[in-house]
């Protein structure tokens, strides 16, 4: 599998361009000047490569950075993100799209998720992660499948239950909630665990009602990562069956935070949100 980005890549990059960009160079003349294929810069400068330290001190020496300190942050940060990932042992089990976008919410501060149709990744019980799987990838193998809801225990291991945990806001559609995704039981659990999630002191969790109406956000479902001391790393993601989106630009951040905003005003809240969710709970029963 190729290189994943994480924050620590995107770290580097970013203060490797704003390097470059100060002596005001291309991408592809820096290549040259340091005898490499023309795209390597640039993808080093995305995450989407790394880089080794002694490529690392080339490009340091090219770029004029002598500061002993901060040669040895930026070759820090180079380090740390060829670390092992929790995720490396299911690399055969994952796609790379899957295994990018997990790279970066574990990293993460703070997600901000809207979904229109199913549960939260993040709070699902073991059975419903399975159902849903076994609904998209009918053709999933048994080992596989076990694989992949292990997998997503271990997210949200990596992130909800960790020593300073992720701070997730979750606004879910009704419609998550009364598709009766692998029967009444899988249903009955899984409405338990959201109500208990909506107590944890860093989840936030509200309910769009059917009553809302039309909304900006009918196109589909997104979430915002947020990383710390970094806002310019910020990203959007979105996903599709056969792609996901990553989207870093200031001006689409703007638009789904303003997105976000709109409808964690139109949804119910919280406590409002729990009464929708017991009620429903009622109703599988």
């Amino acid at each position: 599998m190729p290189a994943i980005p994480t924050i620590r890549r995107r770290m580097l990059g970013t203060e490797l361009r704003a390097l470059r960009e100060g002596l005001g160079h291309t991408a592809d003349q820096m290549a040259r000047h340091l005898g490499w294929h023309q795209t390597k810069v640039s993808r080093i400068e995305n995450g989407r490569s790394g880089v080794r330290v002694h490529e690392l001190e080339a490009m340091l020496d090219l770029y004029g950075v002598k500061d002993p300190e901060a040669r040895e942050g930026l070759v820090g940060l180079a380090r740390e993100s060829k670390g092992r990932m929790w995720w490396t042992p299911y690399s055969d089990v994952i796609s790379q799209r899957y295994a990018s976008y997990i790279a970066l919410e574990t990293e993460a501060a703070s997600k901000r998720t809207f979904e229109m149709t199913l549960i939260p990744g993040l709070l699902q019980t073991p059975e419903y992660t399975r159902a849903v799987i076994s609904a998209l990838a009918p053709e999933t193998k048994p080992e596989a499948l076990d694989a992949l809801v292990n997998v997503r225990l271990a997210r949200q291991n990596a992130t909800l239950r960790r020593s300073s945990p992720l701070r997730l806001w979750a606004v879910v559609d009704e419609a998550a909630l009364r598709r009766s995704t692998g029967g009444t039981q899988v249903m009955v659990k899984q409405l338990h665990c959201l109500l208990d999630a909506s107590e944890e002191a860093n989840v936030t969790l509200q309910v769009l009602p059917f009553a809302s109406g039309g909304h900006a956000s009918m196109l589909g479902s997104f979430s915002i990562l947020q990383f710390p001391i970094r806002s310019d790393l910020d990203v959007v993601c979105t996903e599709s069956y056969v792609s996901s989106i990553q989207l870093e630009r200031r001006t689409d951040l703007a638009t789904y935070s303003q997105m976000f905003d709109g409808l964690r005003a139109t949804a119910l809240d919280e406590a409002q949100s729990r009464k929708l969710i017991s009620r429903t709970l009622k109703d599988f029963q």
